[in-house]
């Protein structure tokens, strides 16, 4: 970047984003303890009823015909084609359920109905499902601590992984708030927001790092504001053609997908913020100096080859 290119302060807004921020992570916190997340039937246990239809399928009549058969907790999506239903109930574990499924569809139904699956989700299964769930992404989160304190410096480290954890917290308190299903494909989503969270808040360190060493005069605020300049366009651009795809996935992709396409609409949104304003801003918090990123002086009286 040149001398005379515009530099945008966006450490002048660093206390608004410190309030923004908390704001954000009291509703979320709160919504999860208030509230907590609904857990979808891959973590509390269920059955799952798949039926296949010759034409594109009704599902509001669908769903109306199972709670009239006493299916008050059936949950009816799309599965790939829209001629093909998937059907997830809380009821206990009863091979014949396909059956009374089907008979309670194929009631003044004309077409044919053809029963595909019939499955069983056990609630200890679920348990162990969301345990290791809970256990992959708090390793996702030190070991991102353990990669970054190698890469760059300790604080750098911590600011990553705190600038992560917002992420999560709020992504989570999104969907605790809104009583949104929380199942395995959202937990995927969550984990994939780490992902590019992380890439972005590297790209923006990466570039911290490199003008601290090259730009002799300047507060840390000022060579952050500089770096975020540098990667501005490379952000926002990213982020903004991977939304595009991701609200098309949440509008035309179905309901099996729909989860994980929120999770990310939300993440990303989220994530591109945190790049700016909380993994920069928490740098300066920690004390981030020209003296942390530079390599250790060379000893005087180092070894020298002994001549041949």
């Amino acid at each position: 970047m040149s001398e005379n290119a515009k530099v945008y302060n966006f450490m002048g807004l660093r206390k608004l984003a410190i309030f923004l921020s908390a704001a954000m992570l009291i509703v979320a916190i709160g919504s999860l303890a208030v509230n907590g997340l609904k857990f979808g039937l891959d973590f509390t246990g269920g059955s799952l009823v798949e039926v296949g239809y010759e034409t594109e399928a009704d599902l509001s009549k669908i769903h109306d015909q199972l709670s009239a058969a006493g299916f008050d907790d059936a949950v009816v999506q799309t599965f790939g084609a829209l001629n093909d239903v998937l059907i997830r109930l809380g009821a206990d574990h009863d091979p014949q359920l396909g059956d009374k499924v089907l008979q309670a569809l194929q009631e003044g139904e004309t077409q044919t109905i053809e029963l595909r699956r019939n499955e069983f989700v056990g609630s200890q299964v679920g348990e162990e499902l969301r345990e290791q769930g809970g256990l992959g992404l708090l390793l996702a989160l030190f070991m991102i601590m353990v990669y970054v304190a190698f890469r760059f410096q300790m604080k750098f480290s911590l600011g990553a992984v705190l600038a992560l954890t917002h992420d999560v917290i709020i992504v989570l308190g999104f969907f605790a708030l809104f009583r949104l299903d929380f199942d395995l494909t959202v937990l995927a989503g969550v984990l994939a927001v780490i992902g590019y969270s992380l890439n972005d808040t590297i790209v923006v360190y990466d570039r911290i790092r490199e003008n601290f060493r090259k730009v002799r005069k300047g507060s840390p605020t000022e060579i952050i504001n500089i770096s975020l300049t540098q990667t501005l366009d490379r952000t926002l651009m990213t982020s903004f053609t991977t939304l595009l795809v991701l609200i098309a996935l949440a509008v035309f992709g179905g309901e099996m997908i729909r989860g994980f396409a929120v999770s990310l609409l939300v993440g990303i949104t989220v994530g591109t913020y945190s790049s700016i304003y909380v993994a920069a801003n928490l740098l300066i918090m920690l004390g981030i100096c020209k003296e942390d990123l530079m390599p250790p002086p060379k000893e005087e009286n180092e070894a020298i080859d002994e001549l041949p």
